[in-house]
């Protein structure tokens, strides 16, 4: 690729098509997660039921990843884009108005459904769309802009719950950024139509190698699993601890925040808090990961979050289990910004250069699949134990997960000392 291609492109032209949609769906995003448990508690369901339904967004992302990359090579990146948010606006719209946890839980489960479609199809427009010489700053600025609507959003739910007494303040929110999306994605150019006809496009990719690179990542997923399954069992499985963390972590604080008794308007402000330190990190990963290696990223990161969850799951009756809990989300938000965007690192790292797409697809899986598990088993436990034991579980899991990529990521990737390459 000539330099003049790269130099031709502009951060500016992905801001309206990629950049704005991703940080409002993540504002909606993050306005809702927190506030989940308590609304399930509020139509009837138990603590354990609760969890359930807040696990129902990552299990509708684990299902949605099958399909989204034939679906997004089917209609393209931007209708794809549209319709995720369209089936978002529907699932949230049904939970407002849900008159049952189960119900409600349906509508959680579209709308986990949802982001996974549009996760896909954010991938596939940058793959398109922006050069390969700049594209890893292009996603590092993308996955920067949805962990901002992460940061925002639970800080905006906040205030409108505070400001209407009404929970379903924040559900309407959601709805506000999804529309907006929508009409953006639907008023401006195709940037990618645009590309096939100019010509300055020299060096970019063909007009449908995004829709391309996402159907590859999801046909025949499972048996490049069964292909891939040494180093899927060996990193995978560190991955899938890491997926299995951070989703717990998006689980568990809400549905202690219940357990503690906190207020819907308060838990999404300590949410907020904590998510906006996990934001100020993301960069700060990366620059890790580079200058010292994987390691140095991903295990502090999992050791922070197994040691918080271990703390947290001591200090449900103390009298000061909301400092304590406002600490241990502090603490959680630190430790999940030094991982990021380790998944997505370890993926490309690992994948055959030949013919990356299916493979990342099946590591992607992996990873969405502790995700998945991870809530799931926290509600079962809390059905059949305490919250605390779930807690504390989850924790000594994640220890058990940073042993098992010490062990095995020198194995696979070896660090090339920066001064040698």
């Amino acid at each position: 690729m000539s330099v003049q291609a790269a130099d031709d492109f502009r951060f500016r032209s992905i801001a309206l098509p990629a950049l704005l949609p991703s940080l409002l769906f993540g504002i909606g995003e993050g306005a809702i997660i927190p506030i989940i448990p308590a609304v399930a508690s509020s139509l009837g369901a138990g603590l354990a039921g609760a969890g359930l339904i807040a696990a129902m967004i990552v299990v509708g992302q684990l299902v949605g990843d099958i399909p989204s990359g034939w679906l997004v090579s089917k209609i393209g990146e931007r209708v794809s884009m549209i319709s995720a948010a369209v089936l978002s606006i529907a699932s949230v719209t049904v939970a407002m108005f849900a008159a049952t946890a189960a119900l409600f839980g349906v509508a959680i489960f579209f709308l986990g459904l949802s982001a996974a479609v549009f996760a896909l199809a954010r991938q596939a427009f940058m793959t398109t769309f922006v050069p390969v010489r700049i594209r890893a700053r292009a996603l590092s600025t993308l996955g920067g802009s949805f962990r901002a609507g992460w940061f925002i959003g639970p800080f905006l739910g906040a205030a409108v719950i505070a400001l209407t007494g009404s929970v379903q303040a924040a559900f309407v929110l959601h709805i506000s950024c999804a529309v907006i999306v929508a009409v953006v994605l639907i008023v401006m150019p195709d940037p990618t139509a645009t590309a096939a006809g100019s010509t300055k496009t020299r060096g970019r990719a063909k007009p449908d190698a995004g829709e391309l690179e996402v159907r590859a990542e999801s046909v025949g997923l499972f048996s490049t699993i069964w292909q891939n399954r040494g180093v899927l069992l060996r990193m995978g499985s560190g991955a899938g601890v890491v997926g299995a963390l951070r989703a717990s972590r998006m689980a568990i604080l809400p549905l202690w925040a219940v357990s503690i008794g906190l207020s819907e308007s308060s838990t999404a402000l300590i949410v907020g808090i904590g998510a906006a330190a996990d934001f100020a990190l993301f960069y700060t990963s990366g620059q890790i990961m580079d200058r010292f290696g994987r390691l140095w990223s991903v295990v502090p990161s999992m050791v922070g979050m197994g040691l918080a969850l271990i703390t947290l799951s001591f200090t449900h009756d103390l009298p000061g289990a909301v400092q304590w809990f406002v600490v241990v989300a502090i603490v959680m938000g630190v430790a999940n910004g030094v991982g990021s965007g380790i998944i997505m690192t370890l993926s490309a790292d690992l994948a055959p250069r030949e013919n990356p797409a299916p493979f990342l697809g099946a590591f992607r899986f992996t990873a969405d699949a502790g995700a998945a598990a991870a809530p799931l088993a926290v509600s079962a436990i809390v059905a059949v134990a305490s919250l605390s034991l779930a807690t504390g579980l989850v924790g000594v899991i994640g220890l058990v997960g940073a042993g098992i990529l010490i062990r095995n990521v020198p194995r696979y990737l070896p660090h090339i000392p920066r001064a040698a390459r």
